[in-house]
């Protein structure tokens, strides 16, 4: 006789009926039979699983010491926060801002002076401190957790905290220590160094301390805060989930301290000078303006230096120098904020020709104590565009004003650039080659918007175009050799004006004669004409050296060297218009649900 096949699970005989059973229909008793089944069926898994995990424990990703992020609600975030610390302050008498926390080294300190361990090489004998904010966090099981560290600096110095509950006090003490803390914390860390098997450097924890909470959920550390207006607003937010654009910020740093360094060693003083003025002098723009309470004056803040600082040559200080922000009232757009910083000296006995050499020493000198080199890549379309090469090789090309502008549009312009034949001369030319100037239609805007359009545009390395008219110049010197023209030189890179500087004119009769001509300009309407300014004029009339002057852009030499073409990525804080949104906070929550919504995607 043949074997029988043993009958399926799911087609073996019904059982016999009982009480429960009795009178239902086939078809409900079948029904039942298949959901005690799977049930059965699930029951088997769900017990296999722990199996699995009880033999396992180390392999299990999930653990109640490190908070699952993706499943909070980052609005809701703040308050489950501020109860669960009071709740801790209560129970465990946890300090959540201690005074003071030691350490033995800054992280970039510790990354180089222990970079040369080997892979899995531990140092117990050593014990260090450190301290900084929890970026990263993950559990690989209940008594292993790995933290990422990150630290001040100009790049994010990031350490791995590897918190083993072994090296801890107690078990107590490291269950403890570990679900006190949530990534955004600043905590101090005290432990031994070495590195995992896998070569990462770690400082191997024995004790962890909550030194600040952060009270709110930051954005994702994988894909930062794209969103400008966020980065803008909250800086603090864009320097903690961005870390590599610190290195901005220190460019700019050691930008200003080479403009310093290289005037101290040529004996210049730097010195300060009024932010607020009674007379807004010393440049073209318009002014902002303030009020003096006590002395019920309406006041401008200042849109240059440059008049206190010839006063002080008059008085003897023959070479000074100021580093500052400048405020004007104008437009808000890629490479123009309303206050900006700059550096302007004034130099005895010096014309533009010697300053002309200066800046290309100062500017290459600086740019290869900084990149290495005097070749920078530059992209001036954005990231995703062309890349352009800026050398800063000396000696820099030089283009004069005029002349440049006849050979690129093969015309003669009248060199009685105070007539009116000149000023409609120049009037047709930018309608003729669609050149837009708004009014007033002033020779020197009309200028101005030509130069731009047909020789800033051409220049990419550094290139000095010189020898404005002197009707666009009321405070630089004539040229000695061109009728009509001013000793005076701008930088152009990239088609952005870098520097300005010319031979002061010192002249007091002429300087009046030349703030009479602005005041007509103003009358006509132009706003940004310079205003008439008295006491300046009585300062030259004892006695102004020969003298250069020279002013250079930090903000925008800062783009150029980090490669940004939006004037706001190297201002910390630069001017925002007001809030439609909530409050920051609500802000940072929804750049928060915004990331979260960008990772489900990727």
């Amino acid at each position: 006789m043949a074997d029988q096949e043993p009958v399926p699970a799911d087609t073996a005989a019904p059982p016999q009926e009982n009480a429960d059973t009795q009178g239902l229909s086939k078809n409900e008793l079948k029904r039942r039979q298949k959901a005690e089944r799977a049930a059965a069926r699930k029951a088997e898994k769900e017990a296999a699983r722990k199996a699995r995990e009880a033999e396992q424990p180390a392999q299990n990703p999930k653990s109640s010491l490190v908070q699952d992020e993706e499943s909070v609600d980052p609005s809701a975030y703040f308050e489950n926060r501020t109860k669960a610390l009071a709740q801790l302050v209560a129970s465990e008498n946890l300090v959540t801002h201690p005074h003071k926390f030691h350490t033995t080294l800054t992280n970039a300190e510790y990354i180089a002076k222990y970079s040369q361990l080997a892979d899995g090489e531990r140092n117990e004998e050593v014990s260090e401190a450190l301290a900084g904010r929890i970026v990263q966090a993950r559990a690989s099981s209940s008594k292993l957790v790995f933290f990422d560290l990150q630290g001040g600096g100009d790049q994010a110095y990031k350490i791995q905290i590897m918190a083993d509950a072994r090296s801890f006090e107690s078990i107590e003490a490291f269950e403890k220590q570990i679900t006190t803390v949530r990534r955004g914390d600043i905590i101090g860390v005290k432990g031994y160094p070495g590195r995992s098997k896998r070569g990462e450097l770690s400082i191997f924890a024995r004790e962890i301390t909550l030194l600040t909470p952060c009270m709110h959920m930051l954005p994702s550390k994988k894909y930062g805060i794209k969103d400008q207006e966020v980065r803008y607003r909250q800086r603090y937010l864009d320097l903690i989930t961005n870390a590599e654009r610190r290195g901005t910020w220190f460019t700019r740093a050691k930008i200003i301290a080479g403009v310093r360094r290289f005037l101290d060693n040529l004996g210049f003083l730097e010195v300060e000078t009024p932010m607020m003025n009674m007379i807004p002098g010393g440049a073209t723009a318009k002014p902002f303006i303030t009020h003096h309470n006590d002395l019920n004056l309406d006041m401008y803040m200042r849109i240059a230096p440059e008049l206190f600082l010839k006063m002080l040559i008059v008085g003897g200080l023959e070479r000074v120098y100021e580093i500052g922000r400048q405020f004007r009232n104008e437009g808000i757009d890629l490479t123009h904020n309303p206050e900006f910083t700059t550096c302007e000296f004034y130099y005895a006995y010096a014309d533009y020709n010697d300053l002309m050499d200066l800046t290309e020493k100062m500017l290459s000198q600086i740019v290869f104590d900084i990149k290495g080199t005097y070749k920078v890549p530059y992209q001036p379309d954005g990231p995703d565009g062309k890349t352009v090469e800026i050398d800063f090789t000396p000696p820099f090309r030089r283009i004069s004003m005029v002349r440049g502008l006849e050979e690129a549009l093969n015309v003669e312009i009248p060199k009685d650039f105070a007539s009116e034949e000149c000023r409609v001369f120049l009037l047709e030319l930018c309608k003729k080659h669609e050149v837009e100037c708004p009014e007033p239609h002033t020779t020197a805007r009309l200028l101005d918007r030509l130069v731009g359009e047909y020789l800033e545009s051409q220049c990419v390395s550094p290139t000095f175009i010189c020898d404005h008219p002197q009707i666009m110049s009321p405070l630089a010197k004539w040229h000695r050799s061109e009728p009509g023209l001013s000793e005076r030189f701008e930088l152009f890179v990239c088609g952005k004006e870098v520097c300005n500087a010319y031979t002061e004119l010192n002249n007091a009769a002429v300087q009046r004669s030349l703030f009479e001509q602005q005041a007509k300009d103003k009358s006509a309407g132009d706003d940004e004409a310079q205003v008439h300014d008295e006491s300046f004029c009585v300062a030259l009339e004892h006695g102004l050296p020969p003298t250069a002057g020279w002013g250079l852009g930090i903000d925008r030499l800062t783009m150029f060297l980090t490669n940004n073409i939006n004037i706001k990525e190297v201002l910390l804080f630069p001017a925002m218009k007001p809030e439609d949104r909530g409050t920051a906070a609500d802000g940072a929550a929804e750049a928060v649900a915004s990331m979260s919504v960008d990772e489900q995607e990727s």
